[in-house]
């Protein structure tokens, strides 16, 4: 069905979907352009050229490790996400499937880690899904009852990609270590990273998956920490690059651009962090205020000492009653807003999302979701606007809904 809201001229694109993916920094940019076009070499040749490409990678590990307050090498560069949880996962259990083939995970995970936990079970090995509560946490009791002598690998995302959850990172890494100290604790990263502040070491993480365009690097660039001394298995070979971890000719540009981003993100960082948690917490209220609307996950930040918790600080979900998630959202698009339906990583095959159903979603809620996420750049003006938009459509298109007209 074709719904006609008129159309009215775009002075300025609002791009909400940074939790697809954000813009490239413009030193980034400038600098993939320098090494793409001036220092070009490949880093594995042993003339000057190669020997600068080198240096590049290394300055790029050594921004990447500090943020972390990690050992350099302690980074493998990967092509994305999705890979950096492939290794980590399948790398680990294949190599330490001597001690046990047990797996432990949670029911809302990425499909980066719940289709290689599916394979991994096709392998011989046990998976025990973790339940979530309504605002998607983790059940923290379900976790340490679930650990066993023969558990190698627990694996939690720090952020839910679809609702925004923080995970207590710092409780569950306990727990783990508390009831086996042999098990490795995974954290998917890829939306907490270079949103909040995550320390593997304090938080007793042992493998950590990341992706540059999460965080205004590059596409087609991330990186896994592997903690030293931690076993796992490379899932690609050939030249043994990286020390045999990640074979291939290193991605200089994309590794200069990840590096680049990192750097300049974690600059000032608290304060930007809090910018965008106050923007957050002024946009979810506004969106409260309107009629029909509802927060998925937590609608607002929960602190503890440790380790911040509740809501991150770039994603709000809402769902609108009587409103398809995919009217709405090119509703807004021909206003020049950009938002989302769900994960863009499986945008090409829709489906009610798993997560909405975990964290036991009302059924009219499954299809009337919208993902809303900001980065450091969003301002006031921009949610101020998607808002008043908001307020202007949602009674224009329940019109439609109730008259029968779906």
């Amino acid at each position: 069905m074709e719904i006609n809201l008129g159309h009215s001229a775009i002075t300025k694109e609002i791009y909400l979907d940074n939790a697809a993916t954000t813009r490239v920094m413009d030193s980034v940019c400038q600098k993939m352009v320098e090494v793409m076009t001036k220092d070009f070499g490949n880093p594995s040749a042993l003339h000057m050229k190669g020997f600068d490409a080198e240096q590049y990678v290394k300055e790029a590990r050594k921004n990447i490790a500090s943020a972390l307050k990690v050992d350099t090498k302690e980074i493998v560069f990967t092509s994305g996400g999705t890979e950096s949880n492939n290794m980590a996962l399948v790398g680990s259990a294949m190599a330490n499937q001597r001690r046990g083939k047990h797996l432990i995970t949670t029911s809302i995970e990425h499909a980066s880690v719940y289709n290689p936990m599916i394979y991994l079970e096709e392998q011989g090995f046990e998976v025990t899904y973790l339940p979530v509560d309504a605002h998607g946490t983790v059940s923290l009791e379900a976790l340490e009852d679930a650990i066993r002598e023969d558990t190698i690998l627990v694996s939690v995302m720090a952020v839910n990609n679809e609702i925004g959850t923080v995970q207590p990172l710092d409780k569950i890494g306990e727990i783990i270590k508390k009831k086996n100290p042999e098990t490795l604790f995974h954290v998917d990263a890829i939306q907490g990273f270079a949103k909040l502040e995550i320390y593997p070491r304090k938080l007793h993480i042992d493998l950590l998956s990341v992706s540059g365009h999460k965080l205004h690097g590059p596409k087609g660039i991330g990186f896994l920490y592997i903690k030293d001394k931690v076993k796992v298995q490379p899932i690609i070979l050939g030249g043994g690059q990286q020390s045999g971890m990640r074979s291939g000719t290193e991605n200089v540009p994309g590794i200069v651009g990840l590096g680049e981003a990192v750097s300049e993100i974690f600059k000032n960082f608290p304060e930007k962090q809090e910018r965008m948690y106050a923007l957050r917490e002024k946009f979810v209220s506004r969106l409260e205020a309107m009629d029909g609307v509802h927060i998925n996950g937590y609608a607002h930040r929960v602190s503890d000492e440790n380790f911040r918790q509740g809501a991150a600080p770039q994603v709000v979900s809402a769902s609108f009653e009587d409103i398809r998630a995919e009217v709405l959202l090119h509703a807004l698009e021909e206003r020049g807003i950009y938002v989302s339906s769900g994960s863009a990583c499986s945008s090409n095959h829709p489906a009610i999302s798993g997560t909405l159903r975990a964290v036991g979603t009302e059924k009219k809620y499954l299809d009337a979701t919208v993902r809303f996420s900001l980065c450091f750049d969003t301002t006031e003006e921009e949610l101020e606007t998607c808002c008043e938009t908001l307020e202007a459509l949602l009674p224009m298109l329940r019109r439609y809904t109730r008259g029968g007209k779906r």
